[in-house]
């Protein structure tokens, strides 16, 4: 009888080395001085603080702010489209983005990537998309760990778990009590889809209408793969501009990240008791590509607003003196937004006003 080996299993390590010899020079590209070199070692190491004026903090109070999330089933969308280097982006995305709502610096990210069997050129389109995630994130990809399990998923199948971990004064944390009425909303533009409601998106375009990922959608001027992949946008940085430009002033109230749920929901986590806010519909444009979903699968108007940001990925709530302002501010910062509603006295929760 033949001896069983693990590359007959399904797992190939010389493959797999071959895998890893791919990744470091993406992981260098995210580097700051704060990372302290140790290359194939068991863990990643960053420096908190740093003497260097450029990357000194001065934190008095520092609070570390973690966050984890995936990219759900638009994974399967990527695979449909041949294209895998932006679902990386997504990856980052949808963690920093939840870690920014508490005012909070990201400092490093890690990733879990999951795969059917060892592929080194697709690995590597990930974990390109993870870095790219990161650059825009300015934190530093410090590690990972990539899993080959051939009895779990089918050939070709892969799945994404990502962790970031960053840090905040404990003075300057943002956890919505400061929200009173008076305070506006504002709504910052999301890049489409981002990574939320995939079961029905694939659903509708692929089920439904029967369309493939390299179909092009007049109405959009794409092909359906193009509009479903468009990488979720990170608001990182504009956040980071704001909260330093007004960092004495303490103006930004309350942030909330729009994924699943949609706009009514995941506002909501951030209100404190006996306040509400009163959004306005007809205060942003919906982008075509909610539109063109809500057409194609004749999905309610509930329906689409509970799954989908509906063209807003991000909540500011702030005082209502500097509402003018953080709106120019974001502008300048290539941003689009819009005051979509104000905070009111009453009973906790969002509602949609009559007008």
């Amino acid at each position: 009888m033949a001896k069983a080996t693990y590359k007959d299993a399904g797992v190939d390590l010389e493959i797999y080395r071959e895998s890893m010899a791919r990744l470091p020079r993406l992981l260098h590209r995210t580097y700051s001085p704060r990372v302290l070199p140790l290359d194939g070692g068991f863990a990643g190491l960053f420096q908190l603080d740093f003497e260097n004026r450029l990357f000194r903090r001065n934190y008095r109070d520092p609070v570390l702010v973690s966050c984890t999330d995936g990219v759900g089933t638009k994974l399967k969308v990527a695979q449909l489209a041949g294209r895998h280097n932006t679902v990386g982006i997504d990856l980052v995305a949808m963690s920093v983005n939840d870690a920014i709502c508490c005012g909070a610096e990201p400092l490093f990210f890690l990733d879990y990537v999951a795969m059917s069997h060892d592929d080194p050129a697709l690995l590597e389109q990930i974990v390109e998309g993870i870095t790219a995630g990161c650059l825009q994130s300015d934190c530093a990809l410090l590690g990972g760990e990539t899993a080959i399990m051939p009895d779990i998923y089918a050939r070709g199948d892969y799945d994404l778990a990502g962790f970031v971990v960053g840090v905040v004064d404990k003075k300057d944390l943002i956890d919505g009590r400061a929200i009173s009425p008076g305070d506006v909303a504002i709504g910052v533009a999301s890049s489409g889809l981002h990574s939320n409601g995939f079961s029905l998106v694939r659903r509708v375009v692929f089920d439904i209408a029967g369309l493939s990922a390299d179909d092009h959608v007049e109405e959009l001027g794409q092909t359906a793969g193009e509009a479903l992949l468009a990488p979720t946008r990170i608001y990182a940085g504009a956040v980071r501009s704001i909260l330093q430009h007004y960092k004495v002033k303490h103006v930004v109230h309350g942030i909330a990240h729009i994924t699943g749920g949609g706009l009514a929901e995941n506002l909501e986590r951030i209100l404190p008791a006996d306040v509400q806010v009163r959004l306005r519909r007809d205060s942003w444009p919906i982008p075509p590509v909610f539109s063109w979903i809500q057409r194609l699968g004749e999905v309610d108007d509930a329906e689409m607003e509970r799954v989908f940001n509906m063209g807003v990925g991000l909540v500011l709530v702030v005082s209502s003196f500097y509402a003018e302002s953080i709106s120019s501010r974001l502008a300048e910062l290539g941003l689009e937004s819009w005051m979509i509603g104000e905070v009111f006295s009453g009973e906790r929760g969002v509602f949609w006003s009559p007008d």
